[in-house]
């Protein structure tokens, strides 16, 4: 299938691209989703021949949903933030957790999963893109380095570092 052949000659950019442009790490995967859902939809309603370059296609895609996204969530804090102050209150964003219905939460080591999450949790953003694009994806240090525009010893400092906090961490508790 068309779409079988697009993916897995994609997947691994277009991850990275995401990862690197997301704003928050809680929506990678939603927007990674999304990006394969409307590929999916236009090779439905337009044909397999209609792709014809598959990475630039894909990642157009990926780049008008990254947009898309960050558009609709600052619309919708907007309307939140609204919504609280006709009540006199102020709007609370804190019960929305994305990253709780992640196929992590299905494993045998739910409670590891839950703890190095949270650790990552607490590092900046960065320091959790580096460990989603050397881990979740599978690049190599100088690949991360180029993908998020930081220094190879930037990338090597935040993952050894942070590696180091959790090995602590974790046998800690």
């Amino acid at each position: 299938m068309r779409f079988d052949e697009i993916y897995d000659a994609t997947n691994k950019a277009v991850l990275a691209y995401i990862t690197a442009k997301c704003a928050r790490t809680a929506d990678i995967r939603d927007i990674f989703q999304e990006t394969y859902m409307a590929l999916y939809k236009v090779l439905e309603k337009r044909g397999a021949d209609y792709v014809k370059h598959d990475k630039a296609f894909v990642m157009k895609i990926a780049k008008r949903k990254i947009a898309g996204y960050y558009s609709l969530t600052e619309r919708m804090r907007n309307f939140i933030s609204l919504t609280a102050a006709d009540d006199g209150e102020e709007a609370d964003l804190s019960g929305f957790d994305a990253e709780r219905f992640m196929a992590e939460d299905f494993t045998a080591n739910y409670v590891l999963l839950e703890s190095l999450r949270q650790c990552l949790g607490e590092k900046p953003e960065v320091t959790q893109k580096v460990f989603h694009l050397v881990y979740g994806v599978g690049l190599t240090i100088p690949e991360t380095a180029q993908m998020l525009g930081i220094g190879e010893s930037n990338v090597k400092n935040r993952l050894y570092r942070t590696l180091k906090e959790l090995r602590v961490k974790l046998t800690q508790s």
